[in-house]
């Protein structure tokens, strides 16, 4: 269940980059927004992997239990790519500080609207991996 809420949030979390690729001053707003979704980003990509291997660790319930299986495997795999979206733009402003800000600002206007839809499917696993649990817990 708690798989579920976390995607939830982090797809709460990352909606608003799409609405922000959609204005006009972007830049400004995904500098501002940015350091703080880098850094729960970071942090749910890590929940995301640990979610990754307590699924392939339990792969017996893949036999008992599939559905429960796959979504706990496919909501974790988009916990990680998510929360690496996230994270982006902070993890390339602290690990390559060789990289121009204009083309870190380049490619984090390009990732927005990408990181948005996927925080809408989030959203959508999210609400899903609650209900699943809910029906096996």
């Amino acid at each position: 269940m708690i798989w579920g809420f976390t995607l939830i949030l982090l797809g709460i979390i990352a909606v608003p980059s799409l609405i922000v690729s959609k204005k006009s001053n972007k830049g400004e707003l995904l500098e501002q927004i940015e350091p703080h979704q880098g850094w729960i980003g970071i942090a749910f990509c890590l929940w995301g992997i640990w979610g990754v291997v307590s699924s392939v660790l339990n792969m017996n319930l893949l036999t008992t239990f599939p559905l429960w299986w796959i979504t706990l495997f496919v909501g974790n795999i988009v916990e990680v790519v998510l929360g690496f979206l996230l994270g982006f733009g902070l993890i390339t402003k602290i690990f390559s500080s060789k990289i121009e800000t204009e083309k870190r600002a380049y490619i984090r206007e390009k990732l927005a609207p990408k990181l948005g839809r996927l925080g809408i499917v989030g959203l959508l696993m999210g609400v899903w991996m609650t209900a699943v649990s809910f029906l096996f817990l």
